[in-house]
């Protein structure tokens, strides 16, 4: 692929990287964030956990697998942008059915390469996440800035890739219905399920407690999704409103709210896990998992002293908080992705634990 236009990044802050654009020709403002995945760009893109956000890799090469059809996360990708070292545009791969950046074109995405990734991620681990316009290479360094300044802060990720009414995932051999508050699911954690008996219904982030247990759900499932999990109200007070009735299992997006829920407070860090081999100590048994993750908020483990929900998992990094669980109430949750298509299968026995969690409450 010859990179006839130059592109360039502008922070908010006034420091401009240039590079070559690949995907869709476009300006965009998003939050500059990092990914450590060494594999699985295309999971990545999909994620709808990235909405709004310009990812960059820190791996050297993207694009050299293409894009397969079964390797969606998503049907419609909402990531901001990508950024890269090396764009590969001609891949190698018998899977393959389209170029990552021909992906980009049709769904808006911009994307930039022959960028100093490493410089960029020092950057943002010294200075924290920043937001950014990705432009074209002539246009003035003030000019970025104004935009950047007068491009308001989005507060409805959720709502813009939460499903608008209910979906089903049924499973083959179904056993057991789990209705999933999906604020941005990942498909991985549909076919975990699945592949587990479970028929899913997946409803609106909007979706009141009333409106849940009238589908007659063996358990509930609160999603992984973008953004603050303040921005979702909704979603806090119909958990509030579900505890102790089912079974409930939260990831990611999923376990900040149901420790909102439970009284917590979270806070946004200063530039978020995303990628592969983050170290969790499991506090009840004492083994390390090797975990897959991606957000930018976190639960204020203080907060959570003196109420119901118990902290079981911790980051070894940084001793954020990874789990927490409410045996009486039957809730549990982790802030990492146990489903990950990218990663190790440490934390797979954790869908099995919310399969025992609605046997359990079945046979009561």
């Amino acid at each position: 692929m010859e990179f006839e236009k130059q592109k360039k990044i502008i922070t908010e802050d006034g420091r401009e990287f240039y590079g070559y654009g690949f995907g869709a020709d476009v300006n965009k403002v998003c939050e500059l964030v990092f990914n450590t995945s060494m594999v699985g760009y295309q999971e990545i893109l999909s994620d709808p956990s990235y909405t709004y956000q310009a990812v960059v890799m820190t791996y050297p090469l993207i694009g050299n697998y293409g894009m397969a059809d079964g390797d969606y996360e998503c049907a419609t990708p909402t990531i901001g942008a990508f950024v890269v070292r090396e764009y590969n545009d001609e891949p190698s791969n018998f899977r393959s059915r389209e170029t990552l950046s021909q992906v980009m074109k049709r769904y808006d995405i911009p994307g930039i390469c022959g960028v100093d990734t490493r410089k960029i991620t020092r950057s943002i681990r010294d200075f924290g996440s920043c937001r950014v316009l990705i432009t074209d290479a002539d246009t003035p360094l003030e000019e970025g800035i104004k935009i950047i300044k007068k491009t308001g802060i989005p507060t409805d990720a959720v709502s813009k890739v939460s499903p608008k009414n209910i979906v089903k995932a049924p499973s083959e051999n179904p056993k057991y219905h789990v209705v999933a508050i999906d604020c941005g699911m990942k498909q991985n954690i549909v076919r975990s399920l699945n592949k587990r008996g479970c028929d899913i219904t997946r409803v609106p982030y909007n979706t009141t407690a009333e409106e849940i247990l009238a589908l007659s759900p063996d358990g509930i499932f609160i999603s992984n999704g973008p953004g603050d999990p303040a921005d979702v109200p909704e979603t806090i007070e119909t958990v509030k409103n579900i505890i102790g009735k089912k079974p409930l299992f939260g990831i990611c997006l999923g376990h900040q709210i149901i420790s909102l829920a439970y009284g917590g407070e979270t806070y946004k860090l200063k530039f978020g896990h995303r990628g592969g081999n983050h170290p969790v100590r499991n506090l009840e048994t004492g083994k390390i998992e090797i975990t897959s993750q991606n957000h930018s908020y976190a639960v204020k483990p203080e907060t959570l002293e003196g109420k119901d929900l118990k902290v079981t998992h911790m980051n070894i990094l940084d001793n954020t908080v990874e789990g927490a669980k409410c045996e009486k109430d039957m809730v549990f949750c982790v802030q990492y992705h146990p489903e990950s298509a990218p990663g190790p299968q440490d934390s797979a026995y954790l869908f099995d634990r919310f399969i025992e969690m609605m046997e359990v409450n079945k046979d009561a």
